[in-house]
């Protein structure tokens, strides 16, 4: 800030305040040094999120002190920490065998967000945390990442999901959304082949590309007992 912002900035604190106003010639030009000495490289305000007056407006709500330069600038130290903490450094656009522009510009664009000119780049919190709540209704939205010639072309080696994907769009129960009784396939497992000798073990256990007729009528009486909710 320039002197004569800190001194707008005093007159804020003033009228907030009255314990901070100095009325002798000495004390006022005293305490504007003071305060420009430590809020020199502080701005008065940014684009994103920073203000100084918003940053002295909450000392005087939550502190019974009076405020000193000092609470300002470790507000905007906290806040600096808080942005490049969000921060992953984005690829930059210079040749990466140009180690000098590479550093450079990695520089500036930290030195941009850490200064509040510049939004943080949040990659990792894209990924990070549960999924939302509406994540089906913008699948459904958006549709499938998978072309349909692509989809047609899988089909041979997906037999089990191909078949579960027929029957759904054709309007019937998706089968695999409830267990089976017969082979004790699990939710979201293709059914199994169950045949049993003759000394009672199991001599074959191979998925099903369709699923057994039982689970077919379970998964319709799920889907009857949801829509009668």
């Amino acid at each position: 800030m320039q002197r004569r912002e800190v001194a707008a900035v005093l007159a804020y604190i003033g009228r907030l305040d009255p314990r901070a106003i100095r009325t002798g010639t000495n004390e006022v030009r005293d305490q504007l040094v003071q305060w420009h000495e430590l809020l020199g490289d502080v701005p008065l305000a940014t684009e994103h999120g920073w203000d100084v007056r918003e940053a002295v407006r909450a000392h005087v709500l939550d502190s019974p002190y009076p405020i000193l330069p000092v609470d300002v600038a470790r507000k905007w130290r906290a806040y600096r920490r808080d942005r490049l903490d969000r921060h992953t450094d984005p690829t930059p656009s210079a040749d990466p065998d140009d180690s000098a522009s590479w550093r450079a510009e990695l520089l500036r664009t930290r030195h941009a967000v850490a200064a509040g000119r510049a939004e943080p780049s949040t990659h990792r919190q894209i990924t990070s945390g549960a999924p939302g709540t509406d994540i089906e209704s913008r699948l459904a939205a958006i549709g499938t990442c998978i072309p349909s010639a692509v989809r047609a072309e899988l089909a041979p080696y997906r037999s089990a999901r191909a078949a579960r994907e027929a029957a759904v769009a054709a309007g019937q129960p998706d089968a695999l959304s409830v267990p089976c009784q017969w082979c004790r396939a699990a939710q979201g497992e293709p059914c199994r082949n169950r045949r049993v000798g003759l000394d009672g073990r199991a001599r074959d256990n191979a998925p099903r590309a369709t699923p057994h007729p039982t689970r077919v009528d379970l998964a319709e009486a799920e889907r009857a007992r949801q829509e009668a909710a």
